[in-house]
């Protein structure tokens, strides 16, 4: 087989390997997905402590993936935090030599996180998602800090189309969570680093039997584990700040072939007109 690389290339093998994978073997795949920055510079030895494992076996696992050995893989984490500290300094020199420089390598970082994101798209995971969001009899969506305005969008745009959605994290969790129902539908939203109690209302929505739709950064998101379905949207900034352009614009895709699948149904603004909401 040919050997990764590059970390994307990387990354893109291990997602495609995580559902055959023996528990061991799932927990180095899940490190190398969560955490490529310690990854570029964490031994062998570490590595095989943190993940409880021999550290023959995490060198097995690197020649699984054609690669001589667990070296190759820092290395590939350390050129991806190499590429991703150049478009940080050329954001900030370009900023500094003359206006829009930080603009271009913005709109360069965007453009690279958009094609990742839909270039990896799996049909088969879109398709199902798109599926169980237009046939749920109501749906909830959750998303708290960072993802909190794109949980607000999907629950706008949901409940434009769909005949009933819940908008979770507004109040009380416990008195929120009385409101699932099986048969009904959890969409849930989280990036690094994952919010706890988005990550325990999936999975308590996967224990009452409310299949869930995720919408995360990677393969080993902890929301995963709950997910029937999960999109992943690629994240990275030009500073340590992680951008939501991917994973919005992932969101609305899922909404409007959400709307297509229905028939494209128009949003009822009647209400609004009435009230003259808009100018």
């Amino acid at each position: 087989m040919k050997a990764p690389g590059s970390y994307q290339e990387l990354a893109e093998l291990l997602r495609s390997r995580l559902p055959k994978l023996a528990s061991g073997q799932l927990r180095i795949a899940h490190l190398l997905l969560a955490d490529p920055e310690g990854t570029a510079y964490r031994g062998i030895t570490e590595a095989a402590r943190l993940l409880e494992v021999r550290e023959s076996s995490v060198t097995r696992f690197a020649n699984s993936l054609g690669l001589p050995g667990y070296p190759d893989i820092m290395e590939l984490c350390r050129a991806w935090l190499a590429e991703q500290a150049q478009v940080a300094r050329r954001a900030e020199h370009a900023g500094e030599a003359e206006p829009g420089g930080l603009l271009s390598a913005t709109l360069e970082q965007e453009q690279t996180n958009l094609a990742r994101t839909f270039g990896h798209l799996e049909r088969a995971s879109w398709l199902r998602a798109v599926e169980l969001v237009a046939r749920a009899p109501r749906v909830h969506v959750m998303g708290l800090r960072e993802c909190r305005p794109v949980a607000d969008l999907a629950a706008q745009r949901l409940g434009e189309i769909l005949p009933a959605v819940h908008r979770l994290g507004g109040g009380s969790l416990p008195d929120e969570l009385k409101e699932l129902c099986e048969d009904e539908l959890l969409v849930v939203f989280s990036v690094r680093r994952y919010a706890a109690d988005t990550v325990r209302v999936a999975n308590y929505a996967k224990e009452t039997g409310l299949p869930v739709v995720a919408l995360t950064d990677n393969a080993a998101s902890p929301l995963v584990e709950s997910a029937e379905v999960a999109l992943f949207a690629e994240t990275s900034g030009v500073s340590h700040r992680r951008s939501l352009t991917a994973l919005t614009a992932l969101t609305q895709a899922l909404i409007t072939e959400v709307a297509i699948e229905l028939g494209d149904p128009k949003p009822d603004h009647r209400l609004l007109d009435t009230l003259h909401f808009y100018y």
